[in-house]
């Protein structure tokens, strides 16, 4: 199995010919385009991470799977003052409540910011997310099906989606309200609606503004930019977490 770090060299290079290729086409880029002319959102993508060569590490990891709101001005998500305790509270106990140490599903936003890659498969009806993470998935319905307005709860939540030119729009109800949204603990209840915005800046570059509208945990509406790099010339490996598991006995936090 490949290392981690060399994976992540190898992306780092494979880059570097991308966007070399399309650097000239400047504001005015085309995605290439699907059968049915939308834009192509599918292959194997990764989190822009700060790592560019020497990881220090097998599991390299951005900003975002930390602290979802590392780039915004105030370096925090907006909480409420009782959810500003949560994550407080779950952070000095060094995250070891978090679900997915538990191997229980990482929920939808968390797919986007995990480390191991993730694959998007792209038809005209239905937009899949496939995750190296677990060997899981999301679906997202693009046949004009409108959101459940009692959905059950479920990890990845309920997500339709259309295309505005060439942005797929993508929205969510019903996510699990005891769902981390990053490893210090952010969290998010059944009340949450979520809209993604999916855009194929160039040939090498995907960004998705991720909004949450959680009146019960937030003070207001939040976005934040996920940019996901292309990865060339490789596929999801299996990963769970439950393989050759040793940690779970020794995560006592503090």
């Amino acid at each position: 199995m490949w290392n981690r770090c060399a994976r992540t060299m190898m992306v780092t290079a494979s880059l570097g010919l991308a966007v070399a290729t399309v650097s000239g086409q400047g504001p005015a880029y085309r995605a290439p385009r699907t059968a049915d002319g939308r834009p192509d959102l599918s292959g194997v993508w990764q989190l822009e991470t700060p790592c560019a060569g020497v990881c220090g590490a097998d599991y390299p990891a951005a900003p975002e799977f930390i602290n979802l709101g590392a780039k915004l001005p105030a370096k925090a998500l907006p909480y409420q003052p009782w959810a500003a305790a949560l994550v407080k509270e779950r952070t000095a106990a060094n995250f070891k409540d978090d679900p997915v140490g538990f191997c229980k599903p990482a929920g939808a936003v968390r797919l986007l910011t995990f480390p191991p890659y993730r694959k998007f498969i792209q038809l005209p009806d239905l937009f899949v997310i496939l995750s190296e993470r677990d060997v899981t998935y999301r679906q997202v319905f693009l046949d004009g099906r409108p959101l459940p307005n009692d959905p059950a709860p479920t990890f990845n939540g309920y997500s339709t989606g259309r295309w505005d030119g060439d942005t797929l729009i993508v929205q969510t109800n019903g996510l699990r309200g005891e769902t981390w949204l990053d490893r210090s603990g952010s969290p998010i209840s059944e009340a949450a609606k979520m809209t993604e915005r999916f855009r194929r800046v160039n040939y090498g570059q995907l960004d998705i503004d991720l909004t949450i509208d959680d009146p019960k945990v937030y003070t207001q509406p939040w976005t934040v930019t996920l940019r996901q790099r292309i990865v060339v010339d490789t596929d999801l490996l299996d990963y769970h977490c439950n393989d050759n598991e040793r940690d779970a006995p020794h995560m006592v936090g503090k």
